[in-house]
């Protein structure tokens, strides 16, 4: 513990500096700190690999992936699904073939207990009988054949093991966590600024897309929302004021409706009115008295 308030030790209160430098210093409690701008990806980047997408494409959801990632990562759940599948039905079969040795085995052992009560129709005097039911040996009536020590291992309790359920067969979005297909994922196009006495790199440009209708710069303070029917970002303060008007998209005229605008999932600025949780935490054991 450190000194309660160095140049106040007669003082009632346990400050927020104390508390947070006795954690650390004791190892417990709960670590928290403020996510920083490293760690929140920009509006244009796939939420898996956290790159800029060189093939774009969004969920109903909005959520924005490259579409090598998406197309990995669905190849893979599928892989993992039929080695699941695999090992659930041998897991099966087994039990199938226990199940039919067991009833095999009782069988056998009902005919087994059949033929001895035929053979022992004769009985035995009462007075044998009692002699061995009286025994006070702990060697008569097969007890000479049990283990008599619990710690011998065939005595030692057994872990059983795990049964497998069968595998779900559906791919989850990693991030909404909803059923995710294929042909649902729709393909993006963003609008990239044209400014000829800029010779940077794509990458480079901070200002590197704009709404292919009201030519704003798009960021991740911009809401942005995706068309459906053609793929194109736009504001969400396009969309408001230019789209829901009339619902014709001024690109090509076609009619829009509804649930053809795509909110697009912001990366992140930092700022708490933009993002729902900054702060990551880690948690320890808790130190009680």
């Amino acid at each position: 513990m450190t000194r309660h308030a160095r140049n106040c030790t007669a003082g009632a209160v346990y400050t927020y500096h104390e508390k947070k430098k006795d954690a650390s210093a004791s190892g417990y409690g709960t670590n928290t700190q403020r996510v920083g701008k490293d760690s929140v990806k920009d509006f244009d980047c796939c939420c898996l690999t956290l790159q800029p997408c060189r093939e774009p494409v969004v969920t109903k959801d909005g959520y924005l992936f490259d579409k090598e990632a998406i197309l990995e990562y669905i190849l893979t759940k599928k892989r993992e699904y039929g080695r699941k599948l695999k090992e659930y039905e041998k897991q099966k079969h087994k039990e199938q073939e226990e199940l039919h040795e067991r009833t095999v085995n009782e069988e056998l052992l009902k005919l087994q207990n059949f033929l001895k009560s035929e053979k022992n129709i004769v009985s035995r005097t009462k007075s044998k009988s009692n002699q061995s039911n009286n025994s006070v040996s702990n060697m008569s009536n097969g007890k000479d054949k049990t283990l008599p020590s619990f710690w011998i291992p065939s005595k030692t309790p057994e872990a059983k093991k795990t049964k497998l359920q069968k595998p779900n067969k559906t791919v989850y979005c990693p991030l909404s966590g909803k059923p995710l297909k294929l042909s649902d994922l729709i393909s993006v196009k963003f609008t990239e600024v044209k400014d000829p006495d800029d010779n940077k790199s794509l990458i480079v440009k901070q200002a590197r897309y704009m709404c292919p209708i009201t030519h704003d710069i798009l960021s991740n303070s911009v809401p942005c929302a995706v068309i459906k029917t053609t793929g194109h970002v736009v504001t969400m303060e396009c969309v408001e004021k230019i789209l829901k008007k009339e619902w014709i998209n001024p690109l090509d005229g076609s009619k829009l409706t509804e649930a053809d605008i795509i909110p697009l999932q912001r990366g992140g600025t930092g700022y708490s009115a933009v993002n729902d949780s900054l702060e990551g935490k880690h948690e320890r054991p808790v130190l009680q008295a």
